[in-house]
């Protein structure tokens, strides 16, 4: 990040390099606090930037950004109008014959190099097959990175190394499902897992030249495990270093410091013969983004929120006790059983009492009621406009015989399609939140919810809140 006076107004602007490619200038008004910044230039480089400056470097007068990229590519970007090139011709550069001829011999010398590399590697190769001598592994460095996106309540791997990559396996002990990514180029195949512990077995066959790669990963809370990487570049002799991520039981969730607190909780407390290092450290195996030591406060206190279902957890802990709210009933399950097996892990006997809001479940279904529709309504457009298609309806027959919402649907066909490649997954997630939810909620009133469990799901389908409510509590009067 850099903050530099690239356009001469007086006023500097604010240079970003991103993990992505992405380099953005932003203008920024320092003086009008209501002004929000915006986006003057963007470039993408295609590998992540480790390092940007402003200044001038190139020609006088002209001021440049110069970047510095993971794979060791420096280059530069010009304030200065380009409209010829190196050899006289049009193109993007202008430049004097004692510059072009520097150029070629540059080139010149490049091309050198890379024969000599070429014959290097050659000689290499043969020196580790057909003789006895010893080759020794390469360290291979890796930049990588494991974030959860809050939009999509996905988690974002980023892989990349300085050398290309020749496949990428992914293994995992828990249940994840790999969603598509537009800007991802390698071929992806499963291998066939049923007869082996892991629930998730693939590889990513990458294109020549590719030394960074974007993987998307749906979690499912209350399902906690470790997603491993085995990253194997192209270099002899052929090695792989292993990345590993841990999936938490609660991994959908994310540090709060400000949140509504005007909510139906569900409470769950624990007392115990624990230290507080120990229970910071199951609060911690539960949920990300937790610190590494307790607060030197008397009693630390966590808030965190829910991407999928704008739920809210509080977490108020100290030596001997622990109580969370929660106004997700799920949420408190979740703790409870995590919570359980790690005391019972360290043979520490604990006092738990659970404290169940009847009206929290109402406001849970309020809360995501709109986006459920909202995808609903998707996918039923997403059918219908299948079953257009198939009828190879011309132009003309679309004007005469097809209603207004048929015409509405094939002019927006484009955005459909667009919309639904992205969001279509959702569905499934709420209503797979849903049932987590009827049966935590029917775990904690003595209830066995598998008989109707299968209910649910076809009652989901044309979903409506108050029948919705009249499922969870068939005593009950639905309210809001």
């Amino acid at each position: 990040m850099d903050s530099y006076d690239l356009n001469g107004s007086g006023m500097k602007q604010v240079i970003i390099g991103r993990q992505d490619g992405n380099i953005e200038v932003y203008q920024v008004d320092m003086n009008d606090e209501h002004e929000d910044s915006r986006l003057i230039f963007t470039y993408n480089c295609n590998e992540s930037v480790t390092s940007l400056q402003c200044g001038i470097v190139g020609s006088h007068g002209f001021d440049e950004i110069v970047v510095g990229t993971y794979t060791g590519r420096i280059f530069g970007l010009t304030t200065q109008t380009l409209d010829g090139n190196l050899d006289n011709s049009t193109g993007s550069y202008i430049s004097t014959a004692d510059t072009s001829q520097k150029i070629f011999k540059l080139k010149a010398d490049i091309d050198e190099l890379k024969t000599k590399i070429i014959k290097e590697r050659e000689r290499y190769q043969q020196s580790t097959t057909f003789s006895c001598e010893v080759s020794a592994i390469p360290l291979l460095m890796v930049k990588d990175s494991f974030i959860l996106d809050r939009n999509t309540s996905t988690y974002n791997l980023s892989i990349e190394v300085p050398t290309a990559i020749d496949n990428i396996l992914l293994q995992c002990d828990t249940e994840v499902d790999l969603v598509d990514v537009d800007k991802n180029s390698a071929v992806i195949s499963y291998s066939d897992t049923t007869k082996q512990d892991s629930h998730l077995l693939a590889t990513y066959r990458c294109q020549i030249n590719t030394n960074s790669l974007k993987m998307k990963i749906g979690t499912i809370e209350g399902k906690k495990g470790t997603l491993q990487a085995y990253v194997t570049p192209l270099v002899q002799p052929k090695c792989s270093r292993v990345m590993r991520y841990d999936i938490k039981a609660l991994s959908l969730h994310y540090r709060l410091h400000q949140f509504d607190n005007n909510r139906p909780f569900n409470v769950l407390t624990i007392k115990g013969p624990f230290s507080l290092a120990e229970i910071h450290s199951w609060i911690g195996q539960c949920l990300p983004e937790v610190p590494e030591k307790p607060t030197v406060a008397e009693k630390t206190e966590l808030w965190f929120g829910s991407t999928l279902l704008n739920t809210i957890l509080e977490c108020t802990y100290q030596k001997g006790e622990a109580v969370f709210k929660s106004d997700n009933v799920s949420t408190i399950s979740i703790l409870k059983d995590n919570l359980t097996s790690e005391a019972t892990k360290k043979k520490i006997k604990v006092d738990i009492k659970t404290q169940i809001n009847d009206e929290s479940v109402n406001f849970v279904l309020r809360s995501i009621e709109e986006k459920l529709l909202k995808h609903q309504k998707l996918a039923k457009d997403l059918i219908l406009l299948n079953a257009l298609n198939e009828l190879e309806v011309t132009e003309e027959e679309t004007t005469k015989y097809l209603s207004g919402k048929y015409r509405n649907l094939l002019s927006s066909a484009k955005e459909i399609r667009k919309q639904a490649d992205s969001d279509l997954h959702c569905l499934q997630r709420y209503y797979g939140a849903i049932e987590d939810l009827y049966i935590s909620y029917s775990k904690f009133k003595g209830l066995n919810p598998k008989p109707r469990a299968t209910e649910l799901r076809k009652m989901l389908e044309n979903y409506s809140y108050e029948n919705t409510i009249l499922f969870f509590r068939p005593e009950k009067t639905p309210s809001c």
